[in-house]
């Protein structure tokens, strides 16, 4: 098993270099980089290249590369070129504000996804398989701004229910009941966004196992529907689920930029948004590379957990 995960976490490193080196390729490639974002068109030559020599922005892009790995290395994302404020420090306060909102919802989908996915695919072609299937075909086909803006109108202005801007009313910010209040909506919002997916997946997981043998075994002994579904089916189709559960680890970084940006949430989403409006390419870049290396990370995840639970895997990678 540890040789396993070693040779995993080993193929995981090439991978996570040639990911920083197309992030700040990319960024080098923009048609605006961080000078324009700086400078003025009544600024002299002189005050720009001075402030360039500021920022490093005048050495060849290989050594800005060096410097900008060696510093998230150590820990220094870098300085927002707009507010001068630390990176690290913004995504430290900002990470836990939309973990907050992003693990509630996706966790809530995760359970209401298996208890649909697993009812539908037990009742295929039936009445009840067509209304949950139509309605993750149309679930999948709404964005979730327009979403938002419906439960926005609906249930924070016509009916004035709940807040819908911010994490906290000014002066209650270290009220729970408040925080509780202003989640709802985009919690909302971000669960029915990430629950059609996931019902889809466990419907399908879910109509393979039921014809499988093992099922068939089952119900020559008698066994009843209900019995085979929640004793044997659901657990075989709990395990491709350890996947999706490992690849959604970069949700908990951009997994709600949308939903963010509309309700004003003071997570990554805004942060992210905010700097591209900016032209803020610092802070553009270590978002970039947070969200491509989770993804990374994330399946890295998935197949170690995948090769505890099934060594069937682990023999075949190996």
């Amino acid at each position: 098993m540890l040789k396993y995960i070693f040779k995993r976490i080993m193929g995981a490193i090439p991978l996570l270099i040639i990911i920083s080196i197309i992030c700040f390729g990319l960024i080098q490639l923009a048609p605006y980089d961080a000078v324009d974002a700086m400078t003025t068109p009544n600024m002299s030559e002189k005050t720009i290249e001075l402030i360039k020599a500021r920022y490093g922005l005048d050495q060849p892009a290989y050594m800005q590369y060096f410097y900008w790995i060696k510093g998230i290395l150590s820990g220094e994302w870098g300085y927002s070129i707009v507010t001068h404020e630390s990176i690290s420090h913004n995504l430290s306060t900002r990470i836990p504000n939309t973990i907050l909102l992003v693990v509630p919802a996706y966790i809530l989908a995760l359970i209401l996804s298996i208890i649909l996915g697993l009812f539908s695919g037990a009742k295929k072609g039936k009445l009840v398989d067509k209304i949950i299937d139509g309605y993750s075909s149309f679930g999948i086909a709404i964005p979730s701004f327009w979403l938002a803006m419906i439960l926005v109108f609906i249930f924070g202005y016509s009916l004035n229910l709940f807040p819908i801007l911010g994490m906290h009313t000014i002066g209650s910010e270290g009220s729970f009941p408040d925080l509780l209040s202003h989640i709802v909506l985009p919690c909302t919002v971000l669960t029915l966004s990430f629950l059609p997916e996931l019902v889809r997946y466990v419907r399908s997981s879910t109509i393979g196992q039921l014809s499988e043998d093992y099922v068939m075994v089952q119900q020559a002994y008698g066994a009843g529907a209900t019995s085979i579904l929640f004793r044997h089916v659901l657990r075989n189709v709990l395990l491709p689920i350890i996947t999706i559960v490992g690849m959604s680890l970069p949700m908990l970084v951009t997994g709600a930029v949308v939903t963010e940006t509309v309700f004003g949430w003071p997570g990554i989403g805004t942060y992210f948004v905010t700097a591209i409006r900016g032209f803020d390419y610092p802070i553009v870049m270590a978002i970039m590379l947070l969200s491509s290396s989770l993804v990374i990370i994330g399946n890295l995840v998935s197949d170690i957990l995948y090769s505890i639970v099934d060594p069937r895997i682990k023999g075949m990678g190996e």
